[in-house]
């Protein structure tokens, strides 16, 4: 691959990393799960990509996210915050807040509009991440960080691009069935090992994969225990309100194709996408796509409702993003121009619109009509 080179500090820290997965490889007789390999790249204290310290959003990082592009994706959100907390309580939680732009943009939007927010919680587990966003929100003081989900919450809920970053099993289909594929060490390099499938594995194959026994010998695909775990948890913290989550992926018939033969991991290194994940540990992202279907079951089974299942074009025009472009006059062209090119990118089925979807789910609360229209639940 043909990448940008590490600076000598960053190498170093990632040979750290590599040293600490290896030694961790040789804690459990050589061979340790993808989910775990996964864990440590990204979250090892101090040297994982999401604890560590290098930038990781903006075009000095790794990746661009909605909230990066323009102050009207936190806008539109407001406007459906706003509904909801009028329904429920006057707070928001967000998980993995970035550079805090979204909650800026939320919060600035919200106190505009006279909607007071008693506490805005962010959870974080990056300690370079939650540096700048208290520095980005320091004109907020209902802010507070979490280092963990509370126990009942009433309100609204944000997560913008966090199901895909938890750690994923990998699964290979052979002519004997469904194996794991774990993470080993040979020659100095970490590979891929094929191991029997656990029982709760094979359970997870048959429950999130349709038709799983029609796909074809060689198939790679990823199982999404954590992020079952997480909607669980989810749905059983929330007493009143409404989760709102914006990620990549595909209802589970539209997931599980034999085109998509090789699954959907994928890394981001400086702007760079690949599908290597041993390349410089702890120096890229490592995502796979959402299974949003897994997700919906995942939450439901644990108490709340699914709200609706949209794409990002549909809920944002439905959040009515068009009428607040419409904010900025079109004949400042200087002004207008900018933010109108980002909408686009946002809503447009090439762009951000029809990959990124949102799934909502909650309890006791209803959206507002214009995001109902839009719902494809049906579809998961």
């Amino acid at each position: 691959m043909s990448l940008p080179v590490p600076s000598s500090d960053a190498l170093a820290a990632s040979h750290a990393l590599q040293h600490l997965i290896a030694a961790d490889i040789e804690s459990h007789a050589g061979a340790i799960s993808f989910a775990r390999y996964m864990e440590l790249a990204l979250y090892a204290p101090g040297l994982g990509y999401y604890s560590g310290g290098s930038a990781k959003l903006g075009k000095d990082g790794d990746f661009t996210t909605a909230p990066e592009l323009s102050p009207l994706f936190g806008a539109a959100l407001a406007r459906v915050a706003a509904a909801i907390i009028a329904q429920s309580a006057p707070n928001i939680l967000e998980f993995g807040a970035g550079t805090g732009k979204l909650a800026f943009d939320l919060l600035t939007e919200l106190r505009a509009a006279g909607v007071a927010v008693a506490r805005y919680s962010i959870v974080e587990l990056s300690g370079e991440l939650r540096q700048r966003q208290q520095e980005k929100l320091r004109d907020f003081p209902q802010v507070e960080w979490l280092d963990a989900m509370p126990d009942r919450f009433d309100g609204v809920v944000f997560g913008n691009e966090v199901l895909d970053a938890m750690p994923v099993e990998l699964v290979i289909k052979n002519p004997q069935g469904w194996q794991a594929l774990h993470v080993t060490v040979s020659e100095g390099r970490f590979q891929y090992l094929e191991v029997p499938a656990s029982a709760e594995l094979l359970a997870q194959v048959e429950r999130q994969i349709p038709e799983h026994a029609l796909l074809p010998v060689g198939y790679v695909t990823e199982l999404h225990g954590v992020a079952c775990g997480f909607m669980a948890t989810l749905a059983r913290m929330i007493g009143k309100g409404a989760a709102f989550l914006f990620d990549y992926g595909f209802p589970a018939r539209e997931y599980y194709f034999d085109q998509r033969a090789a699954g959907t991991l994928m890394c981001h290194y400086r702007h760079h996408a690949h599908p290597d994940p041993f390349y410089y540990p702890g120096l890229q992202d490592i995502t796979a796509h959402v299974d949003f279907t897994a997700m919906a079951l995942a939450a439901q089974d644990a108490g709340a409702e699914v709200l609706g299942y949209l794409n990002q074009s549909g809920f944002l025009l439905g959040a009515g993003i068009g009428a607040l472009l419409l904010r900025t006059d079109p004949a400042d062209a200087a002004a207008y121009l900018p933010q109108a090119r980002a909408m686009q990118k946002l809503v447009s089925p090439a762009e951000m619109g029809e990959l990124f979807k949102v799934l909502v789910v909650g309890k006791a609360v209803e959206l507002p009509e214009p995001i109902v229209a839009q719902d494809r639940s049906h579809r998961l």
